[in-house]
């Protein structure tokens, strides 16, 4: 059984969705007092609103955490950022990760290809081995006889 999720990203994400409601928090204890010449104030519930949208804001930075990839003997399971889909190997042709691609792809016999965002090009050697394992996984699969 061979997982994969991407390294880089969940490290960026994390750092980003915490700075986010960092800033929201501080921006909401600086609302205070009038709105400038016209008649509105801000109130508390403002402060809060803003702590809110800073959570909200990062809940959808997290989405991108999301992404992995699970491959065994029977075949593979991706999920992406939005979506999910579990695959025998009879239906996949190929694992590609082609020069320049963010991400790795898995060819279908059907000629579609879908995408592996946990397989980034941003993690570099890491991408390049688990490309790698699930070829070898594919390989495995084809080369072992059919039952009668």
């Amino acid at each position: 059984m061979v997982t994969l999720r991407p390294r880089r990203i969940r490290v960026v994400c994390w750092a980003s969705a915490v700075a986010l409601v960092v800033t929201f928090s501080l921006l909401a204890t600086g609302l205070q007092g009038p709105t400038g010449n016209g008649y509105g104030t801000f109130q508390r519930g403002d402060g809060f609103a803003m702590i809110g949208l800073g959570l909200i804001g990062a809940v959808a930075i997290l989405l991108f955490t999301r992404p992995r990839v699970q491959a065994d003997a029977w075949g593979i399971r991706v999920r992406n950022i939005i979506g999910s889909y579990e695959l025998p190997w009879e239906v996949v042709r190929g694992v590609r990760f082609d020069r320049g691609a963010p991400w790795a792809s898995v060819e279908l016999h059907d000629d579609d290809l879908l995408p592996v965002v946990a397989l980034q090009a941003a993690d570099k050697d890491r991408a390049v081995e688990g490309v790698r394992a699930l070829r070898r996984l594919h390989q495995a699969h084809r080369s072992t006889p059919v039952g009668p």
